[in-house]
This record gives C-alpha cells, structure tokens and sequence, in this order.
C-alpha cells in the first residue's frame, strides 16, 4: 500500500503568500522603513518575494533565508538566542551553517495547527522586521 510511503503536508498558497508580502511591505511604509520580504512553504523553498525600491541589495538574500530558518526549525528566528544560550561552540557552529539566520525578522507561518511556511522580511532593525512579518501573519489570518 502505498500510503505507507508518503504522509500528507499542507503548503501556503501563491495567494497567501503574496498577500503576506503586501501587509508586511504596507507595514513598513508605515514605519517609514525600506525592506525585502520573503515568504517560503513548509520545505523552505521560495513561494513569493517583494522588494521595496531602494532597500539594501543585501538584505534580499537574508529575508529569504529568515523565512527558510522559521519554516524548516518552526520558531521565530529572534528565539535563537534563548535556544543557544551560553553555549559557545554551539553558537560558532551555527554561524558556520549556510542559510540559517540567528536574529529577528522571521516567523513561521502556522495555520491549523500546521507548519504551512515562513516568512522573512530583513531591511530594518530585527525588531522592525519581525513587526513587518507579523503584519504579514496577520492579513492572513494568523497572528
């Protein structure tokens, strides 16, 4: 039987996403700030990605990888730092991983109980981008 094989798993919808991206670029014109915003699926891969006009080049890249982060370990990237603790070599190993960011700015999107995706939004300080996501979070219902 082949249901033995593979198990069910929900994924944000394109619509979802891109709606999270306009609420957390709405935000941050609010804040007056400038910010690249990502959302993923469950697996981390890219779903939607909105850039503001004149936002840091660099920060396209981070926003992706702070919606990879929350979506693949399922906590906000801003809880890493109470995850990691005093614990040294821990934290340098860390640092060391590709694509894993350790600071503010992505959430995991959860809907029913399910990790459906993350989103990520880097631009402004990391508790500017967290706000950012979770307008993100709330346009869909989910914060």
């Amino acid at each position: 039987m082949t249901t033995a094989l593979s198990v069910p798993s929900a994924v944000i919808t394109a619509s979802a996403a891109s709606l999270a991206c306009q609420a957390a670029l709405a935000h941050a014109e609010a804040l007056g700030i400038r910010i690249n915003v990502a959302v993923t699926d469950a697996s981390g891969t890219l779903a939607a990605f909105l850039r503001m006009p004149n936002a840091f080049l660099h920060s396209i890249d981070i926003a992706i990888d702070k919606a990879y982060t929350a979506a693949s370990f399922g906590f906000p990237t801003s809880q890493w730092g109470g995850v990691i603790g005093d614990d040294e070599l821990l934290r340098i190993g860390l640092n060391q991983r590709q694509r894993l960011v350790l600071f503010g700015g992505g959430l995991p999107i959860v809907a029913d109980g399910q990790r459906i995706g993350g989103i990520g939004v880097s631009g402004g300080s990391a508790e500017q981008d967290e706000a950012c996501a979770r307008a993100g979070l709330k346009a869909l219902g989910l914060d």
